[in-house]
C-alpha cells in the first residue's frame, strides 16, 4: 500500500497555492489570504494613497471607487486582468460611471479599510471578499434589498439559497449577491475503496449508500473499514493496532472546529442577543469527532496529522486518507491520488455542505450608493462572465457554471463535478465563517478547542465544551 508521500518543500507550495484560492479558503484557519509583501509605509499613510487606476473611454461619468485587496487580487497577475476589466468596463459606460480601483495589498488591506472608513473618505464598492471578510465590518455593509427591488435586478440565475446566504446583516439584510462560489463535496480515493472491496459514495445528494441511508454514522462504519494499521488489520479487527496506524478513512482536512462542526448542521457560537452559546448539533458533532479520533480510530489524531506519513497536513493529498470533505479549490492539491467526489452525509435528517464564497459589497457610507449599485449590477451581470474570468473562479450564475464544468472537465475528466453545483443546495446558514464579538481574541480560543481535542485523549468533551462557551462568553464580554 505504499503511497506518494509530499515532501516539505511540496507541502509548502500545496500552502502557498491555497493562500490564492479564494477570499477565505486558506488552510488551517481558513483566513483571508495574505497574498503579497506589504507596503513599508503605515495603515494610515497607505490609506491616503492608495494606488488608484481607471483606464478606457472618456471616463467623464460619476467616480465609483472598487476597493481591491480583502481577498483575492492583489497579485500582480491579477491586478493586470483587472486593469483589463476596467478598460473595458470604462470603454462602455465611462460616460456614465468612472470605475477606478483601488489596489491594497491583503496584508495591510482591513487595516486600510478601516482607516478609510474612519476618515469618512471611503471607497464604495469592495471586493472579491469573502464571509469573514464581510464579517470583519459588521455594520458597515449596505443593504441592497432596496435596490433590488427597485431595479427590478433579475434574481433568478441564482440558486435561491445562494440568495440567503447573503442575508447576513443583523436583521436579514441582503449585503451581498452571489459572484464566486468554492462549494464543498466528499472527495473520496477510488483506489483506497477498490482495495477494500467497497461500494463508492453516492453522488446524489440525499441518495441512499448500498440501500441504507447514507449518514454520517455509515460514513463512520466504512471509514474503520478503511482505516488500516501496518499488519494490514483494519479498524474493525480485534488486531487492529491503533499505534501503527498507516491509512486512515476520514479526516476533515484544513478546516477549523466550526469548520468540522458545520458539515453535521449549520450553527453560531453567538446566539441573538451576543452571548456565547454550543449549539446542539455542534455539541454532537465534536463528541463524534472526538470519538473518531481516539474511541474508534478511523480520523488521525494531530500527531499523525502532522507527521511525513499524512504529508504533514494535506492527509488526503498523501493518499492515504480515503475520504475528506473539501471545498472545489483542493484540485490544487490532490495531484496523485485517485478521486472523486460524493455527496456529504447527512446528520439528523439534515444535509449540510458547507461553502466558501466571494462577493462585493457596497459600504453605506458610500458618496454616490446608486451609482454605485449600478455599477455593481453591471458587475455582476453583464460583466459577470469577464469578472469570473479574471479571478479563475466557479460562478454562481447558473448560466456561466456549464462552461465551466466544461473546462474543469478537460482537466479533470474524471470527476463527476455535478456533485459540486447540487451542493449548492446544502450551504451552511450561518456560514461557519461568521462574525463573532472580539472576533481575533474568540477565534484564537476555539482554534485552542480544536488543538485540544485533536491532541488529548481520555477528555470529557461536554465538559471541554461548556468551558470553551464559558472562555467565549468572557471575550465576548470584554467588548460590550
Amino acid at each position: 500500500m505504499s503511497r506518494k508521500v509530499l515532501t516539505l518543500l511540496g507541502a509548502l507550495l500545496v500552502l502557498a497555492l491555497l493562500f490564492g484560492a479564494c477570499g477565505g479558503g486558506a488552510p488551517a484557519a481558513e483566513q483571508p489570504a495574505e497574498a503579497t509583501e506589504p507596503p513599508a509605509e503605515s495603515a494610515a499613510e497607505a490609506a491616503a494613497t492608495p494606488e488608484q487606476v481607471s483606464l478606457g473611454g472618456d471616463c467623464s461619468g460619476v467616480k465609483v471607487r472598487w476597493y481591491i485587496g480583502l481577498g483575492a487580487g492583489g497579485n500582480p497577475e491579477e491586478i493586470e486582468k483587472e486593469k483589463a476589466f476596467v478598460e473595458k468596463f470604462n470603454s462602455a459606460y465611462g460616460d456614465q460611471y468612472c470605475l477606478v480601483m483601488d489596489i491594497v495589498q491583503n496584508a495591510t488591506a482591513y487595516d486600510v479599510l478601516k482607516t478609510q472608513i474612519a476618515s469618512g473618505d471611503m471607497p464604495d464598492i469592495v471586493g472579491p471578499v469573502g464571509i469573514r471578510g464581510l464579517a470583519s465590518f459588521e455594520g458597515a455593509w449596505l443593504d441592497l434589498a432596496p435596490y433590488i427591488a427597485a431595479s427590478n435586478y433579475d434574481l433568478s440565475d441564482f440558486n435561491p439559497e445562494l440568495i440567503k446566504f447573503y442575508q447576513l446583516g443583523a436583521n436579514g439584510e441582503q449585503i451581498g449577491l452571489p459572484f464566486a462560489v468554492y462549494p464543498s463535496a466528499l472527495w473520496y480515493n477510488k483506489e483506497l475503496f477498490d482495495e477494500a472491496g467497497l461500494a463508492y459514495p453516492p453522488h446524489t445528494w440525499g441518495a441512499d449508500y448500498e440501500g441504507e441511508p447514507w449518514t454520517f454514522d455509515k460514513l463512520a462504519e466504512i471509514a474503520k473499514i478503511l482505516t488500516v494499521d501496518e499488519n494490514g488489520n483494519d479498524a474493525t479487527s480485534p488486531d487492529f493496532n491503533p499505534d501503527k496506524i498507516v491509512q486512515f478513512g476520514y479526516d476533515p482536512q484544513w478546516t477549523d472546529a466550526r469548520g468540522q462542526a458545520t458539515f453535521f448542521g449549520a450553527g453560531s457560537f453567538v446566539d441573538a442577543d451576543g452571548n456565547a452559546v454550543m449549539p446542539d448539533v455542534w455539541r454532537k458533532a465534536f463528541q463524534w469527532n472526538y470519538d473518531a479520533i481516539w474511541k474508534e480510530h478511523f480520523r488521525p489524531n494531530a500527531n499523525y496529522v502532522n507527521s511525513d506519513l499524512l504529508a504533514q497536513g494535506n492527509t488526503f493529498g498523501s493518499g492515504r486518507v480515503a475520504m475528506t470533505p473539501i471545498h472545489t479549490w483542493y484540485t490544487c492539491c490532490a495531484e496523485g491520488v485517485q478521486w472523486d467526489v460524493a455527496a456529504i452525509p447527512s446528520f439528523e435528517g439534515a444535509i449540510t455542505a458547507k461553502l466558501h464564497a466571494d462577493t462585493f459589497g457596497i459600504l453605506k457610507g458610500s458618496k454616490n450608493p446608486d451609482a454605485a449599485w449600478a455599477v455593481l449590477s453591471l458587475m455582476l451581470g453583464e460583466f459577470a462572465p469577464d469578472l469570473i474570468d479574471v479571478y479563475g473562479a466557479f460562478p454562481a450564475r447558473a448560466s456561466l457554471q456549464e462552461a465551466s464544468i466544461a473546462r474543469l472537465q478537460e482537466k479533470f475528466p474524471d470527476v463527476d463535478w455535478q456533485v459540486f453545483v447540487d451542493a449548492l443546495s446544502y450551504p451552511d446558514i450561518p456560514n461557519h465563517e461568521s462574525g463573532m464579538p472580539n472576533f481575533l481574541k474568540a477565534q484564537d480560543a476555539v482554534a485552542s478547542f480544536g488543538a485540544l481535542y485533536t491532541s488529548t485523549p481520555d477528555l470529557d468533551m461536554n465538559a471541554e465544551m461548556d468551558k470553551l462557551v464559558a472562555t467565549l462568553q468572557g471575550i465576548f464580554d470584554e467588548v460590550k
